[in-house]
């Protein structure tokens, strides 16, 4: 059985799936990206009652499993850890620039799915063997 979130006045088990592409799909991943990336996505998460459940990337996309709440702000906090991790990846690697076009980082795209179609270890194990041949 699964476990349930709560909070005071509701049950629920709200898991998603988030695609982030790298403009251009210029690729700008690596082990050592990613981790920083993953890292700054663990700071701001909790501010919007997420928690990260599963990470992974290939060289020019990442992708996330995260449980939400209800009231979880989901297109707010794609934006602000877009906007964040942008600034801070291009800061603290600056091999990054020179394979951007231009400025930007992330595509303005995103994908976002909810998690309740498949199983949730099928999501999982797909988002593990990302980049993988």
């Amino acid at each position: 059985m699964r476990d349930f979130d709560h909070n005071a006045h509701s049950v629920f088990l709200l898991y998603y799936h988030l695609i982030l592409v790298v403009k251009y799909r210029r690729k700008v991943f690596d082990d050592e990206v990613s981790d920083r990336a993953k890292e700054i996505f663990c700071y701001i998460a909790p501010r919007y009652g997420l928690t990260l459940e599963e990470w992974n990337h290939d060289v020019d996309h990442v992708h996330i499993m995260f449980r939400g709440q209800p009231g979880s702000a989901l297109s707010r906090f794609i934006n602000a850890y877009k906007s964040a991790s942008s600034r801070l990846l291009k800061k603290e690697f600056p091999q990054i620039r020179e394979k951007l076009w231009k400025d930007a980082f992330w595509s303005q795209s995103f994908c976002l799915l909810s998690a309740g179609g498949a199983p949730i270890e099928e999501i999982r194990r797909y988002i593990e063997t990302q980049g993988e041949k």
